[in-house]
């Protein structure tokens, strides 16, 4: 995408804007199930909630709504979703995407566990080919009430990989109901948010459609990451990248891989916004690797920004 074709964002009125709505899951496909539910159990600290048809397996942390399903197959991103707190969220996500002319369907309630009250679950196939999923309030009793050194507090955010930002955009902003924060200003990265966190959703531009960046655990505080690398070595997990700072949203970051390739970040002090009270206009930042890295240094060999720099923003964080 050319600067000249910067992300165009049509403003929806206030009751198709969402304000409390988090990411809820994430499902991958993966080559070996049993070497990446070991894996996520040692080094996050999810167990097994529910075993899935076809040898697949549903992760959490024990109570509350699951946060991974790890399905048998090629690797590959299978479907993620989100959770709506905003009141008649669901129903009005349902109307925008219609309205917007893509198909909606219809959960099985029993996908949603713990669920805080009536249930409420829809899909719909995004522009990229994978299938988003959208579902009323869970219980999230497993989260926050862990030692922050050893496990996350809560799954904090998802990034795409895509061949056309705009088309996403479109989708996530235009009918969904997200709003976008931060973008680079060549048009080839863009963050959203749908509660007071800088980014639920981040999308970038990667050279092909329908696959997952990264996707993002939250941390307490700096010191959580000295623990964090630590532990990491004694437990032979190469960190990727960081810690760091990111440019756009502020918080601190460190990166590492999972068996099936999935690249994993552990963040903190995420940038928060207000908009019962302030109004925002979206940020354009230059495509240069100190956007996404603050600190500077090494980058990762996936980056790369429209200058040619290896290690920056083609997949910003």
């Amino acid at each position: 995408m050319s600067a000249e074709n910067r992300v165009a964002i049509i403003e929806n009125d206030n009751a198709g804007i969402l304000r409390d709505t988090a990411v809820s899951h994430i499902g991958f496909r993966v080559p070996d199930v049993p070497a990446s539910e070991a894996f996520y159990a040692n080094v996050l600290g999810l167990v097994r909630q529910e075993e899935l048809p076809d040898g697949g397996v549903r992760l959490g942390w024990g109570t509350g709504h699951h946060v991974i399903d790890l399905l048998p197959g090629e690797s590959r991103l299978d479907h993620f979703g989100f959770e709506v707190r905003d009141p008649g969220g669901v129903a009005g996500i349902r109307h925008r995407l219609t309205t917007a002319g893509y198909e909606v369907t219809d959960l099985d309630p029993g996908f949603v566990d713990f669920a805080a009250g009536p249930v409420e679950a829809i899909s719909a196939v995004s522009p990229d080919g994978v299938p988003v999923h959208f579902h009323s309030a869970v219980w999230r009793q497993g989260e926050t009430a862990a030692d922050t050194g050893r496990r996350p507090v809560k799954f904090q955010h998802t990034t795409i990989g895509t061949d056309d930002v705009q088309r996403q955009v479109d989708f996530f902003a235009n009918a969904v109901g997200f709003r976008v924060t931060d973008q680079l200003s060549d048009g080839r990265f863009c963050w959203l948010r749908s509660n007071k966190d800088h980014h639920t959703l981040a999308i970038v531009h990667v050279g092909r459609s329908g696959v997952l960046d990264h996707y993002s655990y939250d941390l307490a505080e700096w010191e959580d990451f000295k623990s964090w690398c630590d532990r990491l070595t004694e437990l032979g997990v190469t960190v990727q990248w960081g810690p760091g700072r990111h440019g756009p949203g502020n918080n601190l970051f460190v990166f590492f891989d999972d068996p099936a390739g999935n690249h994993i970040e552990l963040s903190a002090e995420m940038e928060k916004f207000y908009d019962d009270q302030v109004e925002y206009v979206a940020r354009k930042w230059h495509p240069v690797p100190e956007s996404v890295n603050l600190w500077g240094g090494q980058l990762p060999h996936w980056r790369k920004t429209s200058e040619g720099h290896r290690g920056a923003a083609e997949a910003g964080r």
